[in-house]
């Protein structure tokens, strides 16, 4: 008798992290791991979400990787400290969310911020002399302030956003537009509220997902493992290994600076207190 081959990651979960701002390098690294789980045939994904958003886009492109591969396999978010804003958008990719009571969630909008440097260039005698193709071709230029029919360009450009991310979440969670629009003002709140909200299905640990991702599959929580697809580490903690906690407090500053940095100009989906 010819045995059917069964991979040996069919009896295990598969579990993907993503924490902090969400921007490019979070996109390529979860898109390659959510590749790497349907290529081996995993029959469940968990998903640790520790972040408060971030870029539109690719936040878009993470959510449009889990809607595909959940035709195929079961996934279920576990939100941590906080998922907010973009976090909530990819997270709503799964078919099921499990919460902390005091998860910080929520903050669903849009958010797009311009530094106007105008005074302090004025202040030390640096101007700019700029030619353009069309008025709006430097829209949110860091030099000048922002002329009232770029403010309704923009403001436009925001209300489009705000209404895909709307429509995203009451797909997600099967609520109206008008159930999400009633507490997508922008506003926080606990995984407790998210929970009455009905944003999240459940309030646990990421340990009691685990359990329940393994239960809908038919699997023994109590023997079922996870297979975490790890996140490369930064060079540093790879040739000093006592230097890890150090290293990654160093490394998190620079990663934000950069995404400050980058983000400038662009509409987010980020908590930013």
């Amino acid at each position: 008798m010819i045995w059917p081959f069964k991979p040996k990651f069919r009896k295990q979960i598969a579990r993907i992290e993503i924490t902090g701002a969400i921007a490019s390098a979070t996109r390529k690294r979860v898109l390659e791991a959510l590749k790497t789980v349907e290529e081996k045939k995993f029959p469940a994904l968990l998903l640790r979400i520790d972040s408060p958003g971030g870029t539109v886009g690719d936040s878009q492109e993470i959510y449009s990787a889990l809607k595909r591969l959940r035709e195929k396999i079961k996934i279920v978010a576990s939100f941590g400290n906080i998922s907010a804003s973009g976090g909530v958008y990819i997270g709503v990719g799964a078919e099921h969310i499990v919460a902390n009571p005091g998860t910080i969630t929520g903050s669903i909008g849009v958010i797009l911020r311009g530094n106007n440097l105008e005074r302090l260039l004025e202040k030390i005698g640096v101007s700019f002399q700029v030619i353009k193709s069309g008025p709006y071709k430097d829209i949110l230029a860091f030099d000048r302030q922002l002329t009232q029919p770029e403010e309704i360009i923009l403001q436009e450009l925001i209300d489009t956003s705000y209404q895909q991310f709307v429509q995203t979440v009451a797909d997600g969670r099967s609520l109206t537009v008008e159930a999400v629009k009633s507490f997508a003002d922008g506003r926080i709140f606990t995984g407790q509220q998210a929970l009455e909200l009905g944003v999240v299905d459940r309030l646990g640990t990421e340990e009691d997902a685990r359990r329940w991702t393994a239960e809908l599959v038919g699997l023994d929580p109590e023997k079922t493992l996870c297979y975490t697809l790890e996140e490369r580490k930064p060079l540093l903690s790879r040739l000093l290994p006592g230097s890890r906690q150090f290293s990654s407090g160093i490394r998190s500053g620079i990663d934000w600076l950069e995404f400050e940095v980058s983000t400038s100009g662009l509409p987010l989906w980020l908590y930013r207190p």
